[in-house]
């Protein structure tokens, strides 16, 4: 067994600091050990006490009568460096750290921390400042969590991992109010040892958990994280994660409370999305969705149907499928006369969605039957049974009737319990049905679905590019004809453009271009010509050299510098602007395209993607940042309009990456802006651009 694993199932337990006061914290560990069945040994460690709740207690860690898997140290932060010592001299596979004090607290705490990682030597550390974990599926609780003082805690197939230890006992205790079954919880909070990525990992293999729920502050190991998720896809297990931190209150919360750097919000919307990380974006969502996905049931469309007994939970339940960008069509005409022919008078309301079948929750026959027609018909992808006043009296009559449809489909079957009734719920989920009491909750439950089933391929690795010399180019701050130089050589299109430092050259450069060309100047120390006067465009030969000194003497008069070189460019007309750049931080190396151009910052219509490990972006996923853009449409002929060379735009965004993945650290900076993406079959041009190099190693 690796240490991990006796970690989560260990055959014995030693708890440090026991008291013999069950009411107190220290006191819990051993009797939730005892109240909920757990068959290996317990080795109470207290020099004070010679008997906790009618086991042996013995005075040091010295003197236990065998080697424990699991040291639960119960000490303060001063001492608990000793007794993780002591457990890692006798052998033991791993301790488990509840107190706080380290690293959340400052200087003082991350010298403690890292004396407690001395201590520990090669054995496996979780926490400190951690609530522990709790294994349902064996009947094993290391925690001291009140949450543990329930009698009973329904095991089931969702796995939790927080980096907060008071989640954990909020996720147990709204489970098991609801029905849902969980297989192991895990609170790595510090994580000055074991991590976020390493019970991901030992989850990918767990035969009892299929769904992985996460709450996360901050991923400290983006790699490492990225191998584990890809493991637990490859395995056909779903992740669902909640991130704190999208305003900046939460994100200095998140900061303050582990001490780990966080890449943006955005940041993490890429990471959560190329991984196929689904991502909830309320509390709520983090066991709603889970309890979905448990079912393993598929949802291949947004056609839901919805079968009711009371019309107005039925509007507010399609209301919000509406908003979240679900479908309510009415039954198609076959189905209607099957559903028709179930009730008849003026009450029933069988040819429209939702669908209201008078009393159904009383009638489990024609509950079934009205199930049975909907999930065969073909206008729908998801039912969603209203229970109302009438059906949770005696939930266990709808629970059956739905349960008993369940077979005949592998479309998705939820529930939503319209009266406050958490018996009703319960029974429900626990009958394979997962019920909501809010709609929002059906909505993201269904959300979920649909995205578990657009994430079911693992993400592929990166494109490679080839080797590129750039040792002529300087460190620092590259001007636009040298940034331009830097991406054409990775294959990215440039407008023609030729450096001038007089009037007389520009008029030649000019008429060498024909037509009228656009006059910047060239500095690598001021990124934004436009706001210092220094970008003119529509210039004909004629005009441009009195266009060139007015210029020069607006940027001097404007910065207190005077241009000397300048830049004389084709005009490029009857394309889209585009933005393409780069953008680093915590977590790893994105690229963005967004809306570009002068408005650019104004819009702020952008998406992401991180580079994989190795190599740039691929041609589909370049493809999909396009459609992403609220924008796609002037890209795709909107309203008569050409449509745009997309392909072209594609190979670019796949170049910069791999430039960007190519350069690695040495590219401090780097962005396009704009990029022309011309009529289809004329391609892109680069017409600005920036670009900062750090010094070659």
């Amino acid at each position: 067994m690796s240490a991990i694993e006796r970690l989560i199932r260990p055959r014995s337990i030693a708890v440090i600091g026991a008291s013999a006061d069950p009411s107190k914290t220290s006191g819990r560990p051993v009797s939730y050990l005892q109240k909920h069945g757990f068959a290996g040994a317990i080795y109470p460690v207290n020099p004070k006490v010679a008997e906790i709740g009618g086991l042996a207690c013995y005075p040091d860690i010295a003197s236990l009568p065998d080697v424990p898997d699991v040291g639960l140290v119960l000490l303060g932060a001063e001492r608990a460096h000793v007794a993780v010592r002591e457990l890692s001299a006798r052998g033991a596979a791993a301790a488990i750290v509840l107190a706080s004090g380290f690293t959340e607290t400052g200087a003082e705490g991350a010298a403690r921390q890292q004396q407690l990682m001395q201590a520990a030597g090669s054995m496996r550390l979780l926490g400190p400042n951690t609530i522990g974990l709790v294994n349902l599926t064996d009947d094993i609780v290391l925690s001291a969590s009140g949450a543990l003082a329930m009698d009973h805690f329904p095991a089931g197939p969702v796995g939790l991992v927080s980096q907060s230890g008071g989640i954990l006992g909020a996720i147990l205790s709204r489970a098991a109010a609801r029905g849902v079954g969980l297989s192991k919880l895990v609170s790595t909070s510090n994580e000055a040892d074991l991590e976020l990525a390493d019970f991901i990992d030992f989850l990918a293999d767990d035969d009892a958990t299929k769904v992985i729920a996460l709450y996360i502050e901050a991923i400290r190991n983006p790699a490492r994280f990225r191998e584990a998720v890809l493991k637990a896809r490859g395995a056909g297990k779903p992740i669902v994660a909640f991130k704190i931190g999208r305003s900046e209150a939460g994100a200095k919360a998140a900061i303050s409370h582990t001490g780990a750097l966080a890449g943006s919000d955005r940041m993490y919307d890429a990471l959560f999305r190329q991984l196929g990380v689904i991502r909830a974006k309320t509390f709520e969502d983090l066991l709603d969705i889970p309890a979905a996905l448990s079912t393993g049931r598929k949802l291949s469309g947004r056609r839901v149907a919805i079968l009711t007994s009371t019309g107005g939970a039925g509007t507010i339940v399609s209301d919000s499928l509406g908003v979240a960008g679900f479908a309510t069509p009415a039954p198609d005409a076959d189905t209607a006369a099957q559903l028709r022919a179930l009730q008849s008078g003026a009450h029933a309301m069988l040819d429209r969605n939702p669908i209201d079948v008078t009393l159904a929750g009383l009638q489990p026959d024609l509950l079934r039957a009205a199930i049975r027609i909907l999930l065969a018909s073909p206008s729908y992808d998801a039912l969603v049974v209203i229970a109302g006043s009438s059906a949770v009296g005696s939930p266990a009559l709808m629970a059956d009737a739905i349960h008993d449809c369940l077979p005949l489909s592998g479309k998705p079957v939820i529930a939503y319990v319209s009266p406050h009734a958490p018996d009703a719920v319960s029974v429900l989920t626990q009958r394979g049905v997962p019920a909501y009491t809010s709609a929002e909750s059906c909505a993201a439950a269904l959300d979920g679905l649909l995205q578990a089933g657009m994430f079911e391929q693992v993400p592929t690795s990166g494109s490679a590019g080839t080797a590129v010399d750039i040792t002529d180019l300087p460190a620092g701050s590259l001007d636009e004809a040298q940034a331009k130089t830097l991406f054409a050589r990775f294959g990215i299109p440039i407008a023609a453009e030729q450096v001038v430092a007089t009037a007389e050259e520009a008029e030649w450069a000019a008429r060498d271009f024909g037509g009228k060309v656009v006059l910047k100047i060239l500095s690598g120390e001021i990124a934004h010509k436009s706001d210092v006067g220094g970008v003119a465009v529509n210039l004909t030969a004629e005009a441009i050299g009195g266009r060139l000194t007015a210029m020069a003497d607006e940027v001097e008069a404007r910065t207190g510098k005077r241009p000397e070189r300048f830049l004389v460019q084709e005009m490029i007309s009857g394309g889209v602007e585009i933005i393409l750049g780069m953008h680093r931080d915590a977590l790893g190396v994105a690229i963005l395209l967004g809306m570009g151009g002068v408005a650019a910052e104004l819009f702020k219509d952008t998406t992401m993607r991180l580079l994989p490990p190795e190599g740039g972006l691929d041609l589909a996923e370049a493809r999909a940042m396009a459609r992403d853009l609220v924008t796609w449409p002037l890209l795709d002929g909107f309203r008569g309009r050409l449509k745009c060379d997309v392909e072209a735009l594609a190979a670019a965004i796949v170049a910069f990456s791999q430039m960007v993945a190519h350069l690695g650290d040495r590219l401090l900076e780097a962005e396009i802006n704009p990029v022309f993406v011309l009529p289809a079959g004329q391609g892109v041009k680069a017409v600005d651009g920036l670009a900062v190099l750090g010094a070659s190693k």
